[in-house]
């Protein structure tokens, strides 16, 4: 079965300065994706490109098998089947919710209009809130309208820009999780545009993280975060440092931290990638390299010989996130569980705990 969409080798300009480069990426139908990245990094440009708001230089998108965009070809946004969640939701606040999500239903007939209003709201939980104004309602109710009104037309595709941004964490986490299990529920195929990872990582099955106008990166959020397979995904995803080290044998790589440790810093060589990697190399080629090390390999051990000094910490509810400083001034993370309360000053005794090996030529 093809992809609902295919974006291939699209480019996009402003006033001849490239945005996008030779981006591409397919969807199947009922997936839900996230393009996760800094500003300016190009991600929202690939939204306008798919809605039609954004001209191609470059490329095509290809929607239900019908080529929506090219160079050449530009279908208009009201006939691509597309909707979409804006940052602010841009709700009528002069009209109920309901009202609001019947705009999104022009050119229906009375009677297929308010059972299609009837039916979103049983789906985003809103019925009993349906004669209410936008500012009668929570932060988290107002999305859900927005949301409402871009699912009501059945679109082949929904869009959103930075959906949760306006919300605190507890309730952006929260509604994450609600708006992707109704997503599911329904089967609608989505692409979420984020620069917060927790977003990603919480929404989507996939995630494409993007770098000054190209994705560097698509994959699960479980392989962006553990198997990074460039630099700046490595530093951009989850709170990590690079360690300098020497690889010494097979599947071996000496560092700061297994200089005195209880064993060498080893890394899973059953992944296929890595494995690779280690066979182009002869052992104990000196070969100069860095070490990703992110708090959840460094384990606090009492017992360990191995101590650093704690310069900083973070109360995370439940663990504290310790910046510790090596010997030589290094600094690592560590994420310990927050009944270990341990000062700044005092020193903690840590070893590695890595399933993941992620290195990069130093």
């Amino acid at each position: 079965m093809s992809p609902i969409l295919k974006v291939d080798d699209i480019s996009c300009q402003y006033e001849g300065e490239s945005a996008v480069n030779h981006t591409s990426f397919d969807l199947d139908k009922g997936t839900l994706a996230c393009l996760l990245g800094p500003s300016g990094c190009g991600k929202t440009t690939v939204l306008r490109a798919i809605t039609g708001f954004q001209k191609l230089a470059g490329g095509s998108i290809t929607l239900n098998d019908i080529c929506i965009s090219s160079a050449r070809i530009n279908i208009p946004p009201e006939k691509r089947n597309i909707s979409m969640v804006f940052q602010d939701y841009a709700l009528f606040p002069h009209l109920t919710v309901e009202k609001n999500i019947e705009a999104g239903l022009f050119g229906k007939d009375p009677p297929s209009r308010k059972a299609a209003v009837v039916e979103i709201l049983e789906y985003v939980r809103l019925s009993d809130y349906s004669k209410r104004y936008p500012h009668e309602l929570s932060g988290g109710q107002q999305q859900r309208v927005a949301l409402a009104r871009a699912l009501a037309p059945k679109p082949w595709l929904l869009l959103m820009d930075e959906p949760f941004s306006n919300l605190d964490f507890e309730l952006r986490e929260k509604l994450g999780h609600e708006v992707r299990e109704l997503l599911k529920e329904i089967g609608t195929t989505c692409i979420l545009v984020t620069h917060d990872q927790q977003d990603a990582f919480t929404f989507g099955d996939v995630v494409g993280v993007m770098n000054e106008g190209r994705i560097e990166q698509w994959g699960t959020p479980y392989n962006i975060y553990h198997q990074p397979e460039t630099r700046f995904v490595a530093n951009f995803v989850g709170d990590g440092v690079f360690l300098n080290g020497t690889l010494v044998s097979d599947g071996k790589i000496q560092c700061e931290l297994s200089q005195y440790g209880e064993r060498d810093l080893t890394g899973d060589v059953s992944d296929d990638r890595i494995q690779h990697d280690l066979q182009q190399i002869k052992p104990g080629s000196g070969k100069e390299v860095q070490v990703l090390i992110r708090p959840d390999d460094i384990i606090h051990d009492d017992d360990s010989p191995t101590t650093a000094r704690i310069i900083k910490k973070a109360f995370r509810g439940e663990s504290y996130l310790y910046t510790l400083a090596l010997p030589s001034g290094t600094r690592v993370l560590t994420l310990v569980p927050s009944h270990h309360d341990h000062g700044v000053g005092e020193s903690l005794g840590i070893k590695l705990d890595i399933n993941h090996l992620i290195y990069f030529d130093r």
